[in-house]
């Protein structure tokens, strides 16, 4: 009789643990949830206009527009590989080196789907920015020196082959850098190692400015250039304090610790220049 006692309630707390486990793994966070809405409206600020503003005004005059079209361009050209293909290849499944196609399409996501305390939906968007800004961000390293339809070929290029991929080795649990413990809490190799690399190559490659540096090439706008740079700062809150994926402690301390580094920075360089 002690037996069965014991194992009765042996069983029903086993059953209790397992059933709160599942729910914890998948309770939606409104709190979550609406900060990670706010991180991504400011991501995406970051690329339009931000980024845009700022090389913008740092090209001559005459190529303003091809520079603010090429971002605009990248920010709808992206989020239509990232629903077809882009996400599945990133968030889904499969092996080491790269997901399957389990979620072209955003098959599988629905309203109600979660992806931890989120909706989905919302972190398929949230990832969605941070696609879209990395290649926004090698455009610098070919402004004025690539035709449109040549940037825009590179860049469904580039991020099906390079951004999907490496995306996939460090965010995704079945990712071979991942499974390492490579650890990058806001894209610190996904986005900045990942487009810094691509940017060299891609100056390397294109080679010299024709002219350059017998005839000057000044920046046109300074006034943008700063507009644009102010912008990515305010916007740089939602990239490193919205990766936390939570509106928690870790959120608090990146939104502080980028702020300080961005201050400081600031402040180093304009002592730099003073004394030059």
């Amino acid at each position: 009789m002690v037996n069965a006692v014991f194992y009765g309630v042996t069983v029903l707390v086993s059953i209790l643990l397992f059933e709160s486990n599942v729910f914890a793994a998948d309770k939606l966070d409104s709190g979550d949830t609406a900060w990670i809405l706010t991180s991504t409206c400011l991501v995406l600020f970051m690329t339009i206009p931000g980024l845009a503003l700022f090389y913008g005004g740092l090209v001559r005059s005459k190529n303003i527009l091809s520079v603010l079209m090429q971002c605009f361009a990248i920010a709808c050209l992206i989020t239509v590989l990232w629903i077809m293909y882009g996400y599945s290849l990133a968030f889904s499944g499969g092996g080491n080196f790269i997901g399957n196609l389990d979620k072209a399409f955003l098959s599988g996501v629905t309203r109600d789907s979660l992806s931890g305390t989120l909706p989905e939906t919302v972190f398929v968007m949230f990832q969605l920015t941070f696609a879209i800004i990395t290649p926004a961000l090698i455009v610098g390293a070919f402004a004025e020196r690539m035709k449109f339809s040549a940037m825009l070929l590179f860049s469904a290029i580039w991020f099906t082959i390079v951004y999907a991929p490496v995306c996939h080795w460090v965010w995704n649990e079945n990712g071979w850098l991942f499974k390492m413990g490579a650890l990058d809490f806001a894209g610190g190799t996904v986005v900045h190692i990942n487009s810094g690399i691509s940017a060299l190559v891609a100056a390397l490659i294109i080679g010299n400015r024709r002219g350059f540096p017998e005839q000057q090439m000044m920046p046109h706008n300074l006034t943008m250039t700063v507009t644009g740079a102010s912008m990515l700062w305010v916007g740089w809150f939602g990239f490193n304090a919205g990766s936390a994926v939570s509106a928690g402690t870790d959120a608090g301390m990146a939104m502080l610790v980028t702020h300080i580094s961005a201050a400081a920075a600031a402040l180093a360089w304009m002592t730099c220049e003073w004394m030059k």
